[in-house]
């Protein structure tokens, strides 16, 4: 088996899924690998040697196990059906992924299952896996099952499947932490680009929601266009930001400022970010701008530097860049981080609607969208007034 020297088992990396097979417990041969896809990647040899634990015995029935041994790391799900028509009385079964041995593999686990429950159903309804042997269909029909699965895991997460009047949708579930609250004036961003993403995979909320997701708008902007509640919108994004499909960025302005992070440092050695970076911030999609005069554009992000400010020093178009593409990349990267302007009231000024907001707790992001106000007009009313200072941080 091919082995990776740069992981280790328990490093915390996840893997692609490398194989998928079924193994049987045959009456008079014993355990046996009956399908598998691609063919061969498993030998006789390797399954052999683990074959006790993919078939084991009742008390570990119906149980997650995972198994690293011989340069590989197996999951499975064992189950068995009890019947009569069986030789012996039962048919038992083992359908298991096979990743690196280094791999990260619990968010595969509830996939096994779902996928093995899914076999129990069509082998109850039709003898799916029993009869294999003697209706050929059947067998390639579970060849072009396993195909499928293991091609829409390993590039979507997700996939769903239709054999007969049966289907089931699996989707690989990641455990993470819980993301922070959406906040109304904060922007949903897609991480991979809005094309990989299928409506139909989505509850119908998301799927109002999906098509008004561009970058631009902010939530408060969302839930009105797409005639949604607004917590129902928030709660929505923030599924999305629990899966790593978008991320939240602060409201793009030219009279932002930003500052760089210690990942900028990635930016300059990593050449795939280098890459991805260039040809997200091009200003068309057939010309890249020179990585020298990107780099020198984050660098020149700093405390009281607006975007205004970068645009009239370096004229980011002439350099072939988008300025707005940028900041969102940078953004979403971690590269670069919004600098929030708070301000607050240090004596006595008139009671209206927008003083009654400088607290020194609300962003003047939040002020503008709560309102639903220009910048221009806030900023005015923060220089007009002696009593009131900007916080920035």
């Amino acid at each position: 088996m091919e082995k990776n020297n740069r992981f280790f088992e328990g490093c915390g990396k996840e893997g692609p899924i490398k194989c998928i097979f079924l193994c049987e417990f045959h009456p008079t041969a014993g355990p046996k690998i009956t399908c598998q896809v691609p063919e061969d990647h498993i030998s006789k040899d390797t399954f052999e040697a683990v074959s006790v634990y993919l078939i084991p015995k009742t008390q570990l029935l119906r149980s997650t196990l995972t198994i690293t041994a011989c340069g590989i790391k197996i999951i499975g799900f064992p189950v068995r059906i009890d019947d009569k028509k069986y030789a012996r009385n039962a048919f038992q079964f083992n359908v298991c992924f096979v990743c690196d041995y280094w791999a990260r593999t619990v968010q595969y686990e509830s996939v096994v299952k779902k996928l093995s429950d899914f076999l129990i159903v069509l082998e109850i309804e039709s003898s799916f896996l029993s009869q294999r042997e003697e209706n050929k269909s059947m067998h390639e029909s579970l060849v072009l099952m396993f195909s499928k699965v293991l091609e829409d895991i390993n590039k979507s997460n997700m996939c769903t499947l239709t054999e007969g009047s049966a289907s089931t949708h699996l989707k690989v579930v990641k455990v993470r932490q819980d993301p922070l609250p959406v906040l109304d004036h904060q922007v949903p961003v897609f991480i991979d680009g809005s094309e990989h993403y299928q409506a139909e995979h989505w509850d119908l909320t998301t799927q109002q929601v999906l098509p008004f997701i561009d970058g631009i708008n902010h939530v408060a902007k969302i839930a009105a266009q797409a005639d949604v509640d607004n917590n129902l919108v928030k709660t929505c994004l923030q599924n999305l930001v629990y899966y790593l499909v978008v991320k939240m960025v602060p409201i793009f302005q030219y009279s932002n400022s930003y500052t760089v992070t210690p990942k900028l440092r990635q930016l300059a050695v990593d050449k795939k970010l280098q890459g991805d970076c260039l040809r997200y911030v091009a200003k068309s999609g057939w010309q890249l701008p020179n990585f020298r005069d990107v780099f020198k554009l984050y660098c020149s992000m700093t405390h009281g530097t607006t975007v205004r400010d970068l645009c009239v020093r370096y004229n980011p178009s002439s350099l072939k860049i988008d300025e707005r593409k940028l900041v969102q990349f940078g953004c979403v990267q971690g590269l670069i981080r919004r600098i929030h302007k708070y301000p607050i009231t240090v004596g006595d000024n008139e009671d209206t609607v927008i003083n009654n907001r400088f607290t020194g707790l609300l962003s003047t992001d939040e002020i503008c969208c709560n309102l639903g106000i220009p910048m221009s007009q806030l900023e005015a009313t923060i220089e007009a007034d002696p009593n009131v200072i900007v916080i920035s941080k």
